[in-house]
């Protein structure tokens, strides 16, 4: 049975109970609140939520010395998993527990400026990625916004020693040519190779997120009129724990034309597909399973190898299939759609860089649009100032 935070089991009893840190008096012993008697670890776990939720903030400022960890785990993650997707707070609750154990014995009162700035430069030593260091430090403001909020801290200290500056990534991709020479690389004869040119093919081609990609089933391909529906992504944790929700945003929610070259590639795929594991839901399947990250991630390695071109992340082809796009000369509203990002700004700020010869090719266009314009001697003279414009002859 997986553990569940402040939930255990009485072995004699065969009951559940929950106890609730509620921090430390002023002797410094720690204020606790169990209670016992629950047939089953989903009612302790919801009777130890609503417990907490019904927590005055009057009954929190009398525990103004309060440990971070005990104000992190029992106040700010069951607040923050209310207020993000499931995917989400698993994701970024791996990072907090490992990146604020630092935070773990120290009073909240005590988390000193200094101290926030020796964290945020031991982060840095440490050459974690930019956006890396920002996600974590912006995730512990709202840690100790959330004690504001509640009266346990008059200021914020994170927010005073500011984050990092934001740092523009360079985005990552297979040029057109590129892409060619690892599509050289497939054998269609061989069932698993003919599944690894039907994903990289096919995120290349469409630019879904992989979460979408792994979410697509046979009902959301429309290979007669070459058409995706994008309305669902995938949160893969393993093969046995998987779920269906929604995308990204109400934008992710689209529909993508496709080429006629992989609307025929899925055709073949359902074809070999049903042939060797029977007829599944998922398109991205080899083996009756979603697809997992790890599986794509190890397959551009093994394709970019052969073909001699640098590897690439499984993101990567999303912003490949952006690059593309702009090759081919299409707008940024284009690249948007398809994409399906909510804001413009959003397409702009990652991808504004693969437009450098657009200004160039503006001016060039303007070249001789004047051309076979003649002065006309018969126009109406304007006055300035009471005299005619000047002539060119006057000039």
């Amino acid at each position: 049975m997986p553990r569940v935070s402040n939930v255990y089991l009485n072995k004699k009893t065969g009951k559940f109970y929950f106890v609730a840190n509620l921090g430390f008096d002023e002797n410094g012993k720690r204020v606790q609140h169990f209670k016992r008697g629950f047939s089953t670890q989903k009612e302790a776990k919801q009777a130890y939520d609503e417990f907490m939720n019904n927590r005055s903030e009057s009954g929190i400022n009398k525990n103004s010395s309060m440990s971070f960890e005990v104000f992190y785990e029992d106040y700010f993650l069951p607040d923050y998993k209310r207020s993000v997707r499931k995917s989400t707070f698993d994701n970024r609750k791996l990072i907090m527990d490992k990146q604020f154990k630092y935070f773990n014995n120290r009073k909240l009162k005590d988390i000193s400026l200094a101290y926030l700035k020796k964290w945020q430069n031991n982060l840095s030593e440490q050459e974690f990625s930019n956006g890396y260091i920002r996600l974590i430090f912006g995730l512990l403001e709202q840690v100790l916004d959330l004690a504001k909020k509640l009266g346990m801290l008059q200021k914020n200290p994170a927010r005073q020693v500011g984050n990092v500056k934001k740092i523009k990534r360079k985005v990552d991709f297979w040029t057109i040519e590129e892409f060619r020479k690892v599509f050289a690389t497939f054998d269609d004869n061989q069932y698993y190779d003919f599944f690894s040119k039907v994903l990289i093919d096919f995120l290349y081609m469409t630019g879904l997120r992989f979460g979408e990609a792994q979410a697509l089933t046979w009902q959301d391909i429309d290979i007669q009129n070459c058409i995706v529906h994008v309305n669902k992504s995938m949160y893969y944790k393993n093969a046995d724990e998987y779920y269906i929700g929604e995308p990204k945003t109400s934008a992710s929610i689209r529909t993508i034309a496709i080429d006629h070259d992989t609307a025929k590639m899925l055709a073949d795929w359902k074809m070999v597909q049903e042939k060797n594991i029977g007829s599944i839901d998922f398109v991205l399947s080899y083996n009756g399973s979603p697809t997992n990250r790890s599986t794509a991630r190890h397959m551009i390695e093994h394709h970019a190898e052969m073909a001699g071109v640098h590897r690439i992340k499984v993101h990567a082809l999303r912003h490949s299939h952006a690059s593309m796009l702009i090759a081919m000369g299409e707008n940024a509203l284009v690249v948007q759609s398809r994409l399906g990002h909510s804001d413009i700004k959003t397409t702009l700020g990652v991808y504004s860089h693969l437009y450098p010869n657009v200004n160039r090719e503006v001016a060039d266009r303007i070249v001789g649009i004047l051309d076979g314009v003649k002065f006309n001697k018969n126009a109406k003279r304007k006055t300035f100032n009471g005299n005619e414009y000047l002539k060119g002859s006057d000039l």
